[in-house]
């Protein structure tokens, strides 16, 4: 058809669009979303209740100074690997599937970690949507807990349809409301007969110490969210306009993990404690009644969205490496969303603690990689390629560079994590796996000379993003 341009994996303009540039990088031209709306999908992100759920669960379990402390601690460790990703991200205008391509995995290799990412975001999807069943079924206890699972599943679908622009839409429709029923549930608890009466940040269960194991606890639970929170960005940094990504990294790398995991995690830590109660599904309704419900589903609806999104971004890149089949972003939304149904039916948020600890491992080394890379391997020791090349055609299907350190860096962090090292790394062992991926890829590039990053050097990529 004339007039529609068709790039070389056989997908027109319209068709990239539609599919939020999935499978290729964002041109220049089409980088063109404000900071403010950047940041404000990043907001939405941050203020799911399911952070409330992590400050309440850890205060009740561990203490709450513990459960305080190891917000902090993630706060500050997200923020400071969110902000590279960011920039390397809206530099290049890829997301980390494709920048794993050309930042030490290879096209294979990078679908490996697309598989593991998707794999995380349907996991959350489950954990956030099972909080509105309990909502709900806090509130109408008749109606049966699988059919809740299946509608709640289900009804963030079509909302996820249209893209990136519709979840900015969705995200500033929907924060006043949520900013305004925060404030009456929190007013509400301060009127409320606590079940703990004390300081709340002084609680502590007994046989519980500030510090030492219970920290390290919690801190271990907080390294599977910070992984992905980390991460999770690039998504959306891809489509910043140039000007605003010398303060935008900063803004969007830090505010909203110091929102989610202290700010969210703080006021979590005060509902768990007063109500004595770990699962904000239940603790809103017994707060605001039918308003906790609504509440609830607000919250959950828009972090959802965000988990589809990413999840059928990173399942697009997967199938359409190893097995070419590339249906469309909107046809992965589907899977993803029937996937998470699954999950809740079988009853993951019963393996929650279990399954932070496993993605932190995983997720930790693939940004180490990333990390490592970008400003030791390209920036310092101009190994291989200073850009990244994201497509196929000049591409190794396997990189050992980013291959083996991921797999390194996973196989010692899960020993470590079944306890095997010691109690420390296995409380700490997802930034143990971060640690040992970010040097084994550098001992990697130097062996092999970074003769695997591209097949030959790229002519047609833009000065702007060379990372040196």
């Amino acid at each position: 058809m004339a007039g529609v341009q068709i790039n070389q994996d056989g997908l027109s303009e319209k068709d990239l669009m539609k599919d939020d540039y999935s499978l290729s990088k964002v041109p220049p031209e089409k980088r063109n979303m404000g900071l403010l709306s950047v940041a404000n999908i990043a907001l939405g992100i941050s203020t799911a209740i399911f952070f409330f759920q992590m400050g309440s669960v850890m205060a009740i379990q561990f203490g709450a100074m513990n459960a305080l402390v190891s917000g902090i601690y993630a706060a500050v460790v997200a923020g400071i690997i969110s902000t590279i990703i960011i920039y390397l991200s809206a530099k290049t205008g890829m997301n980390v599937n494709l920048l794993s391509r050309g930042g030490g995995f290879g096209f294979i290799g990078a679908s490996l970690t697309s598989l593991i990412y998707a794999s995380n975001f349907i996991m959350y999807c489950a954990f956030e949507g099972i909080l509105m069943v309990y909502a709900v079924n806090e509130f109408l206890p008749f109606i049966p807990m699988w059919a809740l699972i299946i509608f709640f599943g289900s009804v963030v679908i079509p909302l996820n349809w249209f893209g990136i622009k519709q979840l900015d839409k969705i995200q500033k429709w929907t924060l006043p409301i949520f900013i305004v029923m925060l404030a009456i549930a929190l007013v509400v608890s301060f009127i409320k007969t606590p079940a703990y009466a004390g300081n709340f940040l002084s609680f502590m269960p007994e046989g519980v110490q500030f510090g030492g194991t219970a920290l390290l606890l919690c801190i271990g639970m907080q390294n599977g969210l910070l992984g992905l929170m980390a991460l999770l960005a690039s998504d959306y940094a891809r489509f910043l306009k140039k000007d605003d990504v010398k303060v935008g990294k900063y803004i969007i790398g830090f505010f909203p993990q110091i929102l989610c995991f202290f700010i969210m995690g703080l006021i979590g830590i005060w509902f768990g404690v007063r109500m004595n109660e770990g699962n904000p599904g239940v603790y809103m309704v017994q707060l605001l009644g039918v308003g906790g419900v609504f509440f609830t589903i607000l919250t959950q609806v828009r972090i959802n969205i965000t988990n589809l999104y990413s999840g059928s971004l990173s399942l697009s890149n997967f199938f359409e490496n190893v097995f070419k089949f590339k249906p469309g972003r909107p046809f992965w939304v589907v899977v993803s969303g029937i996937t998470s149904i699954a999950l809740m039916l079988g009853g993951i948020l019963d393996h929650l603690s279990g399954v932070l600890i496993a993605q932190g491992i995983f997720l930790m080394a693939w940004a180490a990689i990333l990390i490592s890379d970008a400003f030791v391997v390209k920036k310092l020791l101009k190994i291989g390629p200073t850009y990244y090349e994201y497509r196929q055609s000049n591409l190794y299907g396997w990189n050992p560079v980013g291959v083996v350190a991921f797999i390194v860096a996973s196989v010692l962090g899960s020993v470590a994590g079944f306890g095997y090292m010691g109690p420390f790394l296995e409380n700490t062992s997802a930034f143990f796996s971060f640690i040992i991926a970010f040097v084994v890829t550098i001992i990697m590039a130097v062996a092999t000379k970074g003769k695997y990053y591209v097949k030959e050097e790229a002519k047609d990529v833009p000065a702007e993003e060379y990372i040196a």
